[in-house]
């Protein structure tokens, strides 16, 4: 496995703040970047929580809101292309275009134990709560022939404490994640069940 350690915190330049991709320019390099369909709705599932989040919870601005979800939507784009590299290519290219430090900082923070980034924000917080658990419901989704339709928090619990369905999603980073926040599990839980099932292949 290689070295995904970033050996630094700070991200981009501080000159740079409010400079922020375009909804189509974000989608655009998703699509040079990630050939993988279903890694492309990941992103977008997240970048839609995290939007939400910041509109619904934190009572942000459209404006505002928008960094959260180009975070979200950019948070693995360099993980097919690049794995040996994740998040380092997509963190270069971002810093590359003067994108705002606080969105580049967000990407580099959703997988502390990975990238060596510790999330301190709200935004950097909640990018780390939604990555692992929004797949893995998604995967839990997949297997139900109603899909999310009905779909409650008692049976995604039951499914995280199944240690062999999604073998390679890390419950002990998802309860840390959540741990870093004033939320409780089944909170996340039921913001993503809410808002989740809306986000398709085409959106």
């Amino acid at each position: 496995m290689a070295n995904l350690q970033l050996g630094r915190t700070q991200f981009g330049d501080p000159i740079n703040a409010g400079n922020l991709l375009s909804e189509a320019e974000a989608l655009q390099l998703l699509e040079d970047w990630v050939p993988n369909e279903r890694l492309r709705l990941h992103m977008k599932q997240v970048a839609k929580l995290m939007k939400t989040w910041a509109l619904q919870q934190e009572g942000l601005s459209e404006t505002a809101a928008h960094s959260w979800w180009l975070a979200g939507v950019l948070h693995d784009a360099d993980w097919e292309k690049y794995p040996d590299e994740h998040c380092r290519r997509i963190i270069e290219e971002l810093e590359m275009r003067q994108i705002d430090p606080a969105v580049i900082r967000t990407i580099a923070c959703h997988g502390p134990r990975h990238f060596g980034v510790e999330p301190e924000t709200t935004m950097e917080k909640m990018i780390y709560v939604f990555d692992e658990l929004s797949g893995f419901i998604h995967a839990a989704a997949l297997i139900r022939p109603t899909r999310y339709e009905g779909m409650d928090v008692k049976s995604v619990l039951k499914k995280l404490k199944t240690p062999s369905f999604a073998a390679q999603v890390n419950r002990e980073e998802i309860q840390d994640a959540v741990s870093r926040t004033t939320l409780t599990l089944e909170e996340v839980i039921t913001f993503i069940l809410n808002n989740q099932p809306e986000v398709s292949i085409s959106a």
